[in-house]
C-alpha cells in the first residue's frame, strides 16, 4: 500500500532511509528529560536504555513494538547471557562507521548492557541510570568518563546491501 509516496509493509513504512534516520532522531530527542524508570515504556514518565531504544524506533516505524520480558535492573552482573544484544541483534546489523539513528552499545558488567541513539557520534541520547534518580539526555560519549576504555560495538538499522 502506498501513501504520499511512502510504501507500507504490515504497519512498519518504508520510506528513504534518510527520512527513516531523522524520523529516529527527532522522535529520541523527544524523550529528553524522560525520567529513568527500570522498564518503563512512557515518554515523560520514564523508560531505562532498552524501553527508550523499543519505544523511539517503534514510534518511529522502523519496528513493531515489543515486549522484552522482565529484566532484573543487575541482569548484567550476574549473567553472562547476552540478553540485551540479543534483542539488537534481531532487527540491526554492525557498523563500522554510526550515522544518525544507529545504536552504540556498550558493555556493562558481563555483557553488552547498555544502548544509545546516536544523534552524530560521538553525541547520542541515552538513558542515565543514577542512584538518586537519572534521566534520558543527550551526551558527548567521547568526555564520559564511566564509558571510557568500555567495549563498545555500534549497529544500524540499514544494512548495506
Amino acid at each position: 500500500m502506498t501513501d504520499a509516496g511512502h510504501i507500507t509493509s504490515g504497519s512498519i513504512e518504508l520510506r528513504p532511509e534518510v527520512e527513516q534516520r531523522a524520523a529516529a532522531v527527532a522522535e529520541a530527542r523527544t524523550w529528553l528529560r524522560t525520567p529513568y524508570h527500570h522498564m518503563g515504556r512512557m515518554k515523560g514518565a520514564g523508560a531505562d536504555c532498552a524501553t527508550l531504544l523499543i519505544e523511539v524506533y517503534a514510534a518511529a516505524g522502523l519496528i513493531e513494538n515489543f515486549d522484552p520480558g522482565y529484566y532484573p535492573q543487575d541482569w548484567m552482573k550476574h549473567r553472562d547471557e547476552e540478553r540485551y544484544l540479543g534483542w539488537v541483534e534481531k532487527y540491526c546489523v554492525p557498523t563500522e562507521a554510526p550515522q544518525p539513528g544507529d545504536l552504540v552499545l556498550y558493555k556493562i558488567g558481563r555483557c553488552f548492557s547498555h544502548g544509545a541513539i546516536v544523534i552524530a557520534w560521538p553525541t547520542c541520547i541515552h538513558a542515565r541510570w543514577l542512584p538518586k534518580g537519572g534521566t534520558i539526555e543527550l551526551v558527548d560519549f567521547s568526555v564520559e568518563e564511566y564509558f571510557k576504555g568500555r567495549e563498545r560495538r555500534f549497529y544500524t538499522l540499514w544494512p548495506k546491501g
